[in-house]
């Protein structure tokens, strides 16, 4: 007991437990961060299997930030994709303009339109079958 009567704290021992919950829960932090970055490059190669030349294409705007993003992405996986500018490519602002796309990036999986860069739907609709109903994918206007 102290002078005043309180009994003592043991302040090491509360310091080390605390110190050792603080490691804990880092630890667990890391953990957390190495699994998402694995599941990051497995998609990646999950992506990268799945799509054959000629499966994405992507219409792209020469100042859009998400664009740039998705074509780095692809090519840190070693993804097959064509990539068409909607300034500069008129077939491409056609194909944009038809699908009616607030903006860019639009990534046609096999022709079907896909706003936004998401790998996860982009692997998801790589495993559907191949074979669509034509008047759902996406065609110029004549």
């Amino acid at each position: 007991m102290s002078a005043d009567g309180n009994p003592v704290v043991r302040d090491d021992a509360r310091r080390r437990s605390l110190l050792w919950l603080f490691a804990l829960l880092m630890g667990v932090a890391a953990l957390g961060s190495a699994v998402s970055a694995w599941q990051r490059s497995q998609l990646g190669a999950q992506v990268a299997a799945l799509a054959a030349r000629g499966d994405l294409r992507m219409l792209s705007s020469r100042t859009c930030g998400i664009c740039t993003q998705a074509r780095q992405w692809f090519g840190v996986h070693g993804v097959a994709f064509d990539e068409c500018f909607i300034e500069t490519d008129r077939d491409c602002a056609l194909l944009f303009e038809a699908t009616r796309s607030p903006g860019t990036p639009v990534i046609l999986v096999r022709g079907m339109p896909q706003v936004g860069f998401d790998p996860q739907r982009l692997r998801d609709a790589l495993r559907r079958p191949a074979a669509a109903p034509a008047s759902a994918a996406v065609s110029p206007r004549s």
